[in-house]
């Protein structure tokens, strides 16, 4: 078995497992991961890396794992899942990426529709979980458990197992593998009925990971920190690019350390979806609500002077460049130093980010661009190039390789190596989506400037008014979880006559502005707060605020306060934090019909 391949095209990789092999000869002392263990900072070199890969790969060869087969791989972020995913790639089987925080009904389906024969979870929930799902998944033999603990088969048996299969084996399959041969399913988080299993090949991996790096702007032995679930097509293939690029990997401890890790790390690079970053940006408009009252209004002139930041720079006249000097040195430069003092990029994907908060962090220096993608697409389609300009608002240029064209009714089409073979056991919905080689979205999009792509909303997403006018929910909540008062929105209406919305308050900010403005209601139970008359005033003048952008057929007449956050537990969110409209309306349907009586 070697590690290394001389016959590897170091600047062209077939296989995405590929990329570990040429760690060794392009980068032999580059550490390739660092993770957190009793404290300290655990580095990996590539070899070592690789050694694990292999062990694992035999013992999966010795289960009779063939070319082709299933495994399921169920955990969150952490060194071994990158461990089990090449191990199972190398051998020609197909790694099952499934989300931690599913349901069972999920994993049941998932489970079957992919015949998994083996499967590997992180933790003791997780196994039990699938353990407990054993008698009603047919196909299912094994299930193993990363973490140690009793009355499990622990993931190192798969070592112990593998010692009996030759090096020879596993250099024959590994070699065996084809750019065109499957890589991975990953089911689609299911906004729309059951998860589809997305088929992406080797190919269309790695032709994102090319892509990728011709708009990324940093080099070898830089530092990148990622906390988002690797399941995640998205966080995937930015991890696989980091691998080509030659970037330390740190592996964040969870959201719930991320601002200590990112203070130890100083990450170059990092990736974030939307729902984070605008709790980011809530802590720091939190720390400046709480300043005295001088530094409080000289935050307060800061943040609205960076809000008006344009980073193309045509509407920034001279003055405004003075002014942002100065609100530079006096409060913006904290925001970079609070994320690292060193990132070069930070990378939005997954949804839409408010406006508002990409131009106040561009203005404090933090390089952040937006994109846009889908599982289906491997999933990188277009982003804002550090090297041509950010358009906020938009999601940038089709990336290199990947062609976009808009149908007549605005739905973006989609063409390149990075479109998906299909969809897994289902040629139904295969057919539904591509056409021709193009493949249809379900996102409707317009031009900016000619070539810079605005995603408008999904197709399915849309709907009309009883006036036959159309409403687009995105912008509208957009523009609503604007207010510091309002955490989620989601806009309601289909066949009424108007437009209303659900709204979820951000309880804490309401509590402050109580304190001063409607001290009665400030003890009151949470529920009984949210309900009050005073917080549905302020809500609702937010609310008006924010129509004042659409047109009135648009415009949200009526809201409904709902004082449980959409959640992924509670089955509001899908694991990619977007929202399940059709679950949201079920459970409110009887306020939703409040609205319209």
């Amino acid at each position: 078995m070697e590690l290394i391949n001389p016959t590897l095209n170091m600047d062209n990789p077939k296989r995405v497992f590929d990329l570990a092999y040429r760690q060794i000869l392009s980068f032999p002392d580059l550490p390739m991961f660092a993770y957190k263990s009793a404290g300290q900072w655990q580095m990996v070199s590539s070899r070592d890396f690789l050694e694990e890969v292999c062990a694992i790969s035999k013992g999966l060869i010795a289960l009779d794992v063939k070319p082709g087969d299933k495994v399921g791989l169920v955990a969150e972020s952490r060194y071994e899942w990158h461990v089990v995913d090449f191990a199972i790639q190398q051998i020609g089987a197909v790694t099952v990426a499934v989300y931690p925080n599913i349901t069972d009904a999920d994993y049941q389906f998932i489970f079957n529709d992919a015949e998994i024969r083996l499967c590997i979870a992180s933790d003791k929930t997780l196994y039990q979980r699938i353990c407990n799902l054993v008698d009603s998944i047919y196909s299912l033999k094994y299930v193993f458990a990363i973490n140690k603990f009793a009355e499990s088969r622990h993931w190192k048996e798969l070592a112990d197992l593998g010692r009996a299969v030759s090096n020879s084996q596993l250099d024959d399959l590994r070699d065996a593998v084809q750019a065109h041969d499957l890589a991975t399913l990953i089911y689609t988080s299911g906004t729309t009925g059951k998860p589809k299993g997305v088929m992406l090949t080797h190919l269309n991996l790695l032709s994102c990971v090319f892509a990728a790096r011709e708009v990324t702007p940093l080099q070898t032995n830089s530092k990148a920190l990622t906390f988002l679930p690797p399941c995640h097509a998205y966080e995937r293939m930015v991890i696989y690019t980091y691998f080509y690029i030659g970037i330390t990997v740190y592996i964040a401890e969870g959201l719930e350390h991320i601002g200590q890790n990112i203070k130890d790390v100083k990450p170059h690079i990092m990736t974030a979806v939307p729902r984070i970053m605008e709790k980011l940006f809530e802590n720091i408009m939190k720390t400046g609500s709480n300043l005295p009252d001088f530094k409080k209004k000289l935050f307060d002139w800061a943040i609205t002077l960076a809000e008006q930041f344009d980073p193309t720079g045509e509407t920034n006249g001279f003055f405004y460049k003075q002014k942002l000097s100065i609100a530079r040195r006096l409060i913006l430069n904290k925001f970079h130093a609070a994320l690292g003092g060193n990132l070069v990029t930070v990378v939005s994907g997954s949804a839409s980010l408010q406006p508002r908060i990409i131009r106040v962090l561009l203005a404090a220096r933090n390089p952040i661009y937006e994109g846009y993608g889908l599982t289906e697409a491997s999933p990188l389609i277009a982003v804002n190039f550090y090297n041509r300009g950010v358009r906020v608002g938009t999601v940038g240029n089709a990336v290199k390789g990947v062609e976009i064209k808009l149908a007549s009714d605005g739905e973006i089409l989609v063409k390149g190596s990075n479109v998906m073979a299909g969809y897994y056991n289902n040629p139904e919905a295969t057919a539904e989506v591509l056409k021709d080689g193009w493949l249809y979205t379900g996102d409707i999009g317009k031009w900016i400037n000619n070539d810079y792509l605005k995603i408008i909303d999904r197709k399915k997403e849309m709907f009309k008014i009883s006036g036959g006018k159309y409403i687009v929910p995105q912008p509208i909540e957009t523009k609503l979880v604007e207010s510091a008062f309002i955490e989620q929105a989601m806009v309601v209406g289909e066949s009424m006559k108007y437009a209303s919305a659900f709204i979820v308050p951000n309880y804490a900010s309401l509590k402050e502005w109580a304190r001063e403005n409607a001290p009665t209601v400030v003890d009151l139970p949470k529920q009984q707060f949210l309900y009050s008359p005073a917080i549905y005033k302020r809500i609702n003048q937010e609310v008006k605020l924010a129509n004042k952008h659409f047109g009135n057929w648009e415009q949200i007449k009526k809201i409904t306060i709902l004082p449980q956050e959409f959640t992924i537990e509670n089955g509001a969110l899908t694991p990619t934090l977007k929202m399940k409209r059709r679950e949201i309306m079920k459970k409110y349907q009887h306020e939703f019909e409040q609205m319209y009586n």
